[in-house]
């Protein structure tokens, strides 16, 4: 034992000792950078894997969304429609941004849609005046004036030409009440998938899914916002898009809250909090404006159709009887 402690506290072991420890130190000070980043790179390798793997099941459940809706999302045009377009230059009439965004907010994406919508403006008036002319002269057989009959047939023509626009309008509306109807409840849903851990864009996949029995619309709007935030540079742009076509104030107020969060920092489960408790109360306020409005809507179909009943009812019987003592 004396030996051991001699030899420990020899100067030429503790020497040799110390220049050990320092080689150790020297090659972990110059090591370990590499080491961690030999790490960062692993887990960059993970990531471009999982985001691999997110892109492919986007890819998947878009080509499934294509063939359950008959593949209308990449539908080209073709055949009789786009001979009329090409032939009569539509394109450089009527195609600009602004259709093309009133399209997407009734749910047509496609170049088809774009084509058919073309087309219809043109065919339309030529097509319903004369089916109206030779309806009021050979199968009505009206008894009116030619000039009356071709005023009656150009109307008709002029509706035409309008029509396209008052069946996309009409559309817009309706699609506009579905999402608006369901937004709130998905907004619920999205802060639950943001606070449980999710990243923003497997939330709105989620979401997306879940939100499919309750609005189609909404569930086709979230997922192709799942896929521009997989896809786009930039993921503000797929937030304004979202509220671009929507076109809905409550979307567009979650839209902005979601770039401010992302620009800013902020905890996106509080914005989100934050939203979906306005959205609920601006859901519930136009339910309430609705059934306020209810009472003067029923009071010119009370005065037309029940008190002329009630008072049938009422004074029936004394009629009756009277006219039976005379």
């Amino acid at each position: 034992m004396q030996d051991f402690i001699t030899t420990v506290m020899a100067p030429e072991f503790l020497a040799t000792l110390f220049a050990a420890i320092c080689a150790l130190a020297t090659i972990l000070t110059f090591g370990l950078p590499f080491l961690e980043q030999d790490r960062v790179n692993q887990r960059m390798r993970v990531m471009a894997v999982e985001r691999d793997k997110l892109r492919a099941e986007r890819l998947k459940d878009m080509a499934v969304q294509e063939r359950s809706t008959g593949g209308k999302l990449r539908q080209a045009p073709k055949g009789f429609i786009l001979r009329i377009v090409d032939q009569l230059n539509l394109r450089e009439k009527f195609d600009n941004e602004t259709l093309r965004g009133r399209l997407k907010s009734a749910g047509f994406r496609s170049e088809a849609h774009l084509a058919t919508y073309m087309a219809y403006r043109v065919i339309c008036p030529p097509a319903l005046f004369v089916i109206s002319m030779i309806y009021m002269m050979f199968i009505a057989r009206l008894d009116m004036s030619p000039m009356l009959m071709l005023l009656i047939a150009m109307a008709l023509a002029f509706f035409g030409f309008y029509f396209p626009n008052i069946f996309i309008e009409n559309k817009i509306g309706k699609r506009k009440v579905a999402i608006e109807q369901a937004f709130p409840d998905a907004l619920d849903m999205l802060l639950i998938c943001v606070q449980a851990g999710m990243s923003v864009e497997a939330a709105f996949g989620k979401v997306a899914r879940e939100v499919t029995v309750q609005s189609i619309e909404l569930a086709e709007e979230l997922s192709l916002t799942t896929a521009e935030l997989s896809y786009l540079p930039d993921r503000r742009m797929a937030y304004e898009n979202l509220s671009k076509r929507t076109g809905l104030e409550g979307v567009k107020s979650v839209c902005t809250a979601l770039i401010q969060a992302e620009r800013y920092g902020t905890p996106v489960g509080q914005a989100l909090r934050v939203m979906a408790k306005e959205n609920r109360e601006l859901r519930l306020s136009k339910a309430e404006q609705k059934a306020a409005a209810l009472p003067p809507k029923l009071t010119v179909p009370m005065i037309a159709f029940f008190i002329p009943v009630l008072f049938l009812a009422i004074l029936g019987p004394a009629v009756i009887t009277v006219m039976k003592l005379q």
